[in-house]
This record gives C-alpha cells, structure tokens and sequence, in this order.
C-alpha cells in the first residue's frame, strides 16, 4: 500500500499556491479575483475559492483529538447522538401514552414541554409511567418560576423508584432570560432562582439545569457568529453569576446545556459547533476548575424555525435534513428535527414520523454515528471554524466589555443587534440574495395555503404588551412573502399575468421564465406564450385574456421599438412591465413605461406595489 501511494504521488508534480493563482487569474480573463470568486459571507469574513495546507500551519485546533481539551473535535470518542422527539403535554395520560409509543420508534430522548400550573407530583408521575428513566434521556421545559419544582419533584419520582440517578440523564430547561429577550421585560431575580435550580439539581447528578437558549436567538434570525458570541457570552453570566453565589465552576458548568438552532447554511453551522465547543472549554478552564471535563460542552442541536416556510412546506424536509447533517457530522449530543408542518398546524403522525426517520436514516443508513469529526483535516473547515471562532470571540469580549450579557439584554443591544440581523436577512430575501425556495424563488403556481393553516406565527397571548425593553423579533425569512401571497388568496382576486413573449427566442423564453417566477411569488395566474409575430398580436390576445398585467419578454436591443409599440397599443388598459434591464430604460422611461423586473429589483416590495395597484390590501 506504501508502495502505491509514493508511485501515486510521484506521477503528479507538486502545485504551488502561486501556480494555481495564475491560472485562476488566466481563466477569469481580466475580471477580479476578490469580486468573482471571494464569498463575501455575512459573518464579517470572507471565505477564499480554495485552501491548502499552508493555510492551517500553526493551528492548534488542526492537531487536536477527540475528546481531547480544547474539544473542538468533540468531547466523545465516538460520534453518537440521541434523537429527540418533543411532546406538547396538555393531556399527561395521553402524552405517557405518546411517549411510549416513539420509544418504540427510534426515539433515544424525550422533550416534554407543559404549562407551570402543571407542575405537580401526580402529573410527573402520569407522564413517566412505563419509561424507563435509565434508558431513555428525559428532557423537560416549563416556566422559569416552577424550574426547581419541577427539579425536586424529579429527583423524588426517581428516587421512589429505586433507579440509579448516576445513569438518569436529562435537562430541566431554566432559562434566565427568557423573560427580557421574549417578552422585553427585565428580570432582576433571575440570580436567585438559578440558585433554587441549581441547589435542586444537586439530587440529580446527571441532569442539566441550566440553559442556554442560542436557539431563541436563532430563530429570530440572528446570524451564525452572532449567535455563537452571544451563547458564549450567556453561559459565562451564568457561571460567573452563581460562582459568586457560593457554587464552584465545576458545579455550574457541569449543569449547563447549550440549546443552539441550526440553519442550512451547511459548512458554516459544522464549524459553528466545532468552535463552540473550543471556544466554550477556554472560558471554562479560565475559572480553573478541578477537572477538565467541566470544560465540556453539552450542545443539542434543532432545527431552525427562521428558514421554515408555510409554502411548498415539503422543501422545509430538505432544509432541516442539511440541518441535521450539519449537527450530526459536528458532534453535538442530542438533535431535534422539526416536522416538516409546523409553521402552520399542530404536526400529525406522518410529519412527526418523518422527522424521526430524517435522524435515523443518518444513523442506519448513511453511518454518520461511526466516524467521530469527519470533518477535521479539511483545509476549509479548519479555517471556517478559526474564522467563526474569532468573529464570535470578538463580541463575546465586546459584551464583557459592557457588563456582561444581562447587562446587554437588560439594556435591549441583544434583541437591537438581532432584529438588525434579521431585517437584513429578510431584505435578503426580498431581493433574492438569499434563496427560501418555494417562497421567493420557484413558487408552487397552483399551491393555495391559506386553508391549511391552523396556527400563526404570533401567539396572540399579550406577552408583550407590558414590553419595556426592545424584545426579539420572531418573524420567519418567509413571513413577509407569506403574507403578501395570502392576501392575494383572501382577496378573492387572481390577478393575471401575461407573457407577451416575441423577438430573440433564447432571451424571450429565459424572461418570460423569470418573470413568471417573480409574479408567482404573490400567487398571480400565469399565461405564457409560445412566441409572438407581432406586438399588435400579443396585445390583442393579452386584452382577450383579461390580462392585468403584461410582461413584455423580449432582448434588449429589441426592446426600443417593441416597448413603446406595446405601451401605446394598451393604452393603460393593463398594467405595463419590461422584463429585464435595457440599456435604453432611460429612454422607455422618458415615455412613461416606468416598471421594470430583473435580478436586481426588490421582489418584494414590488409586488407589494402591484398588489395595491391592483386593490389587494
């Protein structure tokens, strides 16, 4: 085998860096290396066509093993994760009986969520009748102010039942600022309830108590680095807190679970949790705890609810399935896949089995639980997870810098800075720079939504009517694009759109393609056409069609004499569009033709505009 490798390597002459940029540079043929081929991310960094060795020369993360401090090629030698399935508990009997039932399904971790006023001895024993809490990982989220309740009254249900806590696993998901980042209101307090939890959870040794919620922060739309530097900085309040409170670090680190959502931005999120776990195990160690493995972090993985979409809701299949890659191929402990329906009804069987299997077949089938990092040694991720790293590491010092993190949520720069992220990304979306297929990109014609929808996005609860500070913002990317197409749908109106397709027949097929996929997008009626003598054939047979709207798709140069020919000859009998970006715009202009679609418009807002024009509110 030795002796095949060096003849491989042998018959190929090494390549220098420079070498490979020179012909890059021949082939791009005068046009710039940095604007064609440098990713310019929204991280605040760029990302390079290629890497090569020389580019992870001195990194300490690159030599590293599993298992091994800093842990940013894991905190286990193998790469197994548990598949968790939550339960929204109202019914206790038939939340057990569910609960039973995915046991017998694949389900290796249970997340029961259930109302405060729940809480009590009877219900915890309901719920967890015929589970084994020694097999199965028990997770639990109710309001903050029945956190340590809910922990004693844990830790007395286990201990009736003889089992050995050491190998019960679980959380209790307190989360100390929920309040000021979901509702905007300041909770001073919050230190002394972390306290009751984390005293209660002394009785269960293998119980996470304490959480940080990165994925709050995910799901309103907060980019990659950004939630990892707030995560970081949300953990370290918590330890730095509560070691002042009398705990030592081992004893708070040990009982804190990062909660992070995970977008489909692929390589990006497998180098967010590499460098969570580095990052994260450097803060720990800076408090010099008594063992190393208070530095480990216990990371769960779920999907993002930012990038789902009511529309052509099966896609939401593929974005959570590159999701649980990502996390799955990154080490995390625990994934939660959502049902591909959640963004407007309760899930059913189906999507929630779906959702299982999504896991399970990366397990079965694909074996990504039998290679630990499959990642490591590649030139790109390498860098990817230095260069989030020190982007995330350059806010978590910009947050201690200012007090801390519930000094920042308390003072609103938090959800400020998220809701920026946010208003940024879905203005990326508006104008297609960030792709929702389905949405903004592709849309389904005939698809109509607005039947199926059982829940909204808002909960209508008040909770934030006695906001004081700037709260999070949980818009989804698709919201926006949602609500214009159901608006089309409640008004009773189909507005229609008609290609009048003549000219050049390579530049008339491609625009009238695009621009049906733009009026799509607001769940407009599409005619097409095969192609056209004449302009005064299109627009007789546009006006015979009840067109409200006609997209003249054509070429450029063509453009100057059929775009005035078809404007005058509608004489504003329909509205008038020029599919692309001609040269002589400024002149069709002058002429009173003013709308215009190409690669360059705001979506969006342009068929906001059409969609007033046309009176849908």
């Amino acid at each position: 085998m030795a002796e095949l490798k060096e003849k491989l390597f042998s018959e190929f002459a090494p390549v220098s860096t420079e070498e490979w940029m020179a012909k890059i540079t021949a082939d791009l043929k005068g046009a710039p290396f940095e604007k064609k081929l440098v990713w310019k991310t929204s991280e605040g960094f760029n990302v390079n066509p290629f890497y090569r060795a020389e580019d992870i020369e001195g990194l300490k993360t690159a030599t590293s093993l599993p298992g091994e401090f800093p842990y940013v090629r894991g905190t286990k030698t193998d790469n197994d994760w548990k598949v968790r399935q939550n339960i929204d508990v109202t019914d206790f009997k038939a939340a057990n009986a569910k609960a039973l039932d995915v046991l017998n399904k694949g389900i290796t971790s249970l997340g029961f969520h259930f109302c405060g006023d729940d809480v009590t001895a009877e219900n915890i024993a309901t719920l967890l009748e015929g589970i084994c809490p020694e097999c199965v990982e028990l997770n639990f989220k109710t309001c903050n102010n029945k956190a340590a309740t809910l922990v004693g009254l844990l830790a007395d249900y286990l201990q009736a039942k003889g089992v050995d806590l050491e190998k019960c696993e679980g959380s209790v998901s307190y989360n100390p600022f929920k309040k000021p980042l979901v509702k905007g209101v300041a909770f001073d307090g919050w230190v002394e309830q972390a306290t009751a939890v984390l005293t209660a959870g002394k009785a269960l040794p293998a119980f996470h108590v304490l959480a940080v919620d990165a994925c709050t922060l995910n799901d309103a739309g907060s980019y990659i680095s950004q939630e990892l530097g707030y995560a970081l900085a949300w953990g370290n309040e918590i330890i730095a807190k509560l070691t002042e409170a009398g705990f030592s670090v081992d004893e708070v680190a040990k009982k804190i679970k990062f909660n992070f959502g995970t977008t489909a931005n692929y390589f990006m999120e497998i180098a967010k949790f590499r460098a969570a776990r580095w990052l994260w195990a450097e803060i720990v160690a800076a408090y010099q705890p008594a063992c190393d493995c208070a530095s480990k972090m216990v990371a769960h993985a779920q999907s993002s609810n930012w990038n789902m979409t009511v529309y052509d809701a099966h896609v939401n299949l593929l974005r959570t399935q590159t999701e649980a890659m990502s996390a799955a191929i990154a080490g995390v402990d625990s994934i939660t896949v959502a049902p591909f329906d959640q963004t407007y009804q309760d899930s059913d069987d189906f999507s929630e089995r779906i959702a299982r299997n999504q896991q399970l077949l990366l397990k079965e089938e694909c074996h990504f639980d039998k290679v630990v990092d499959p990642s490591a040694g590649s030139y790109y991720l390498e860098v990817l997870t230095g260069s989030i790293a020190d982007e995330a590491w350059k806010l978590f010092l910009e947050v201690e810098d200012k007090g801390g993190f519930y000094a920042a949520v308390k003072a609103g720069e938090v959800q400020k800075a998220v809701n920026a992220s946010s208003v940024a990304r879905r203005k990326a979306v508006a104008t297609r720079r960030e792709i929702l297929l389905g949405s903004n990109q592709y849309p389904n014609f005939t698809e109509v939504a607005a039947g199926k929808i059982k829940n909204e996005d808002d909960c209508n609860c008040g909770c934030g009517a006695n906001a004081t500070i700037e709260k999070l913002d949980f818009s989804r990317g698709a919201s926006e694009f949602e609500a214009l197409r159901l608006a089309t749908e409640k008004s009773g109106k189909t507005p229609k759109v008609f290609m009048l397709t003549i000219g050049n027949l390579a530049m008339r097929l491609a625009r009238s393609q695009f621009s049906g996929n733009f009026f799509g997008c607001a769940g407009y009626k599409l005619i097409d056409n095969l192609g056209f003598e004449t302009v005064e054939a299109g627009v007789d047979a546009a006006l015979k069609a009840g067109a409200d709207i006609v997209v003249l798709c054509s070429s450029d140069d063509e453009y100057t004499e059929y775009a005035p020919a078809a404007y005058k000859l509608l004489a504003g009998k329909a509205e008038f569009v020029v599919a692309g970006a001609p040269a002589c715009m400024d002149d069709l202009k002058a002429q009173g033709i003013t709308e215009f679609i190409n690669v360059k418009s705001n979506v969006l807002e342009t068929l906001k505009a059409f969609n007033s024009k046309l009176g849908i509110a």
